[in-house]
């Protein structure tokens, strides 16, 4: 069968033989790829890291000890509340954005240990704290790795994973987060009693929770040594038989089986597409020197933006990382307690025990998405989740609108108000928390992948700066109008993601070609090339081509040339 104009016949081929190799979903697929789930629950020790630091801060902002140590001011004014909490986010966008450069420089791992190295030295920094110049400056460089490592993590289990599981094993990012976050709440409300909760309070009420990040943080930087590189970019840097190697062991099965072969093929045709679009619009810059790795680099994120087929993907992973943040989740995360002791929870120790349920429920919503997003897809999942989240922020409104100021005679009224903070926690949990970062790891190709990514981890963290910034004084001014805000947004994302977000559902990272192409002249020039490719490959040959007669395929003024298939 000939490739046809516009790649109408061929996609569907490969895609119907892909859909015949293809696994289970679900728990029979992580099962089924159980070596792949245990690579990427470790993995997912930086989610952990990231979800414990978000966790831990607004807990220990609440102590009397650390208010004493850094400076009561900086603890009572709201602004300045904002800073010292969001000051982390705005290192992470910088790590985020700088990482889509390093990711594919320095491959995937030692990425991450580089982003392990920078953490550890902004948590030295903070246990170090005198002033709140050590908070800021050691926050800021925490975030550095912070934003590092969410941007990687995803990247990273989502290049390894099958299409039939991937979903869930780039969930596993958010599980990681929520059991940070879980971890981190009952920690701080454990150690807020050591010497007291009042003035007496130890300093090591606050320095505990602190440095405890260190230890996980350790572990995934010297255990992602011993894990296997992404095959993808092993493919993207041209070590192919490594690729091939790959691909194999993680899928336990000889390196000339059909699903296989197909998988290092479609990896192969991604990679040939790639350097031809960058021979095509960049000869100046194939000597592959620093100065023009760099500039290439530089061009592909300008692509992201000029490109008409890249730009759609782009707007999609930005979008969908501000929807997720002005949620308001992490209005919830960092302020639980202020939010709690302002409905009515009177007490440190109560407002603090009411934040630690908020880790539980999360933690327990996030499980769902894990075992069933591959089953319902990503659309109806952000849906269902942004109307839920919009009904509690607007019940919150409604019950503070009517109880402000008088809680203590409405006691019941403001333990609903409570239920309903758990209850949109919920919702954020099964939704917008893993399937955001499903969406943003799935939609790019691999020659801008880890870039695109990186924009969208950094959407997603500048917003959460911006949201962390401005919470605090949102709740001083506008009071229960904060619900209605984050409500509002909620209805908005549901809106968006219903007419505009595409599935990718059971979707191959390289066939996310065929989901976001257009019918503009570039969209179909692109694929009628990637046609060529593919039929060059033999991919919808009855028998598939031996991987290893396409290894070592060079690239010849654009064209690959390769021995017979």
């Amino acid at each position: 069968m000939a490739p046809t104009a516009g790649g109408d016949a061929i996609p569907n081929q490969i895609s119907s033989r892909r859909l015949r190799l293809a696994g289970p979903r679900g728990i029979r697929g992580i099962v089924a790829n159980s070596q792949i789930f245990a690579i990427a629950v470790f993995a997912s020790l930086g989610g952990l890291v990231y979800g414990y630091n978000q966790g831990m801060f607004g807990q220990i902002l609440n102590m009397s000890s650390f208010a004493k140590t850094v400076h009561p001011e900086s603890i009572s004014n709201p602004t300045a509340r904002g800073l010292l909490t969001a000051i982390l986010e705005l290192g992470a966008w910088v790590g985020a954005m700088a990482n889509g450069y390093i990711a594919d420089k320095l491959g995937r791992k030692l990425c991450v240990d580089v982003a392990v190295f920078v953490f550890v030295i902004g948590v030295i920094v903070q246990a170090c704290a005198k002033a709140p110049s050590y908070i800021l400056g050691g926050r800021f460089i925490t975030g550095l790795g912070v934003g590092s490592l969410s941007m990687i993590v995803p990247l990273y289990n989502a290049e390894l994973a099958p299409a039939e599981i991937r979903g869930a094993l780039v969930a596993l990012q958010q599980l990681s987060i929520t059991a940070g976050i879980m971890i981190a709440y009952w920690i701080g409300y454990g150690t807020n009693f050591i010497g007291g909760t009042g003035d007496g309070q130890s300093n090591a009420a606050w320095l505990v929770p602190i440095c405890i990040q260190i230890a996980p943080a350790l572990i995934l930087g010297v255990g992602m040594n011993f894990m296997p590189q992404s095959p993808r970019w092993l493919m993207s840097v041209g070590r192919e038989e490594e690729c091939l190697q790959t691909v194999a062991h993680i899928r336990r099965a000889d390196a000339e089986t059909e699903l296989v072969v197909l998988e290092f093929l479609e990896i192969k045709a991604q990679r040939v597409f790639d350097t031809e679009t960058s021979q095509r619009l960049f000869p100046q810059y194939q000597d592959h020197s620093f100065k023009s790795d760099f500039m290439l680099g530089f061009h592909a994120y300008a692509r992201l933006l000029t490109s008409p087929t890249l730009l759609k993907r782009t707007l999609v992973a930005v979008l969908i990382m501000l929807f997720q943040q002005w949620t308001g989740i992490n209005a919830v995360l960092y302020y639980a307690p202020f939010i709690f002791q302002d409905l009515g929870l009177t007490g440190n120790s109560v407002s603090l025990l009411a934040s630690g349920v908020v880790g539980v429920v999360m933690f327990l919503a996030t499980i769902p998405a894990v075992i069933y997003i591959d089953n319902l897809g990503r659309k109806p999942v952000l849906v269902c989740g942004a109307i839920g989240m919009a009904i509690c922020h607007f019940v919150i409104a409604g019950i503070s609108a009517s109880f402000d100021g008088v809680w203590d005679q409405h006691k019941a009224a403001g333990w609903v108000a409570v239920v309903f903070v758990w209850l949109f926690v919920v919702h954020f949990g099964y939704s917008w928390g893993p399937a955001a970062w499903i969406v943003v790891a799935e939609v790019f190709p691999l020659g801008v992948r880890a870039k695109g990514i990186s924009i969208g981890a950094s959407s997603n963290w500048l917003n959460n700066f911006a949201v962390a910034m401005a919470t605090s004084d949102m709740l001083a001014t506008m009071k229960y109008g904060t619900y209605i805000f984050f409500g509002l947004f909620c209805v908005s994302g549901a809106t968006y993601v219903y007419f505009i977000v595409p599935e990718t559902k059971g979707r191959t990272l390289e066939e996310m070609d065929e989901v976001f192409h257009d019918d503009s002249g570039e969209g179909r020039k692109d694929l009628e090339r990637m046609d060529k490719i593919w039929h060059d490959l033999g991919m919808f040959n009855e028998v598939l081509p031996s991987a290893r007669d396409v290894i070592g395929s060079n690239y010849e003024k654009g064209s690959i040339a390769h021995t017979e298939v």
